[in-house]
């Protein structure tokens, strides 16, 4: 008698044919996929850009205090 295993006990299944929601489902988190991605790309370019920049200009903020409000008096 054959030795009892998962794979000669149990029928393999037949793969499921792909339904159309399925398709979609895949084309949906293709594109959102790929759109993160670029978007991701250009946040990171820009932000390196932006560090760039900020590293070549003078520290003109850091010097200047900030104005602060004058508070009022209850009445």
């Amino acid at each position: 008698m054959a030795k009892l295993t998962k794979d000669t006990l149990f029928k393999p299944s037949a793969p499921r044919a792909e339904t159309v929601m399925d398709k979609t489902t895949r084309v949906v988190r293709d594109i959102l996929e790929t759109e993160t991605e670029k978007r991701e790309a250009k946040t990171l370019r820009l932000r390196k850009t932006r560090l760039e920049r900020e590293a070549a200009s003078p520290k003109a903020d850091a010097a200047t205090k900030p104005k602060t409000r004058a508070r009022k008096t209850p009445d």
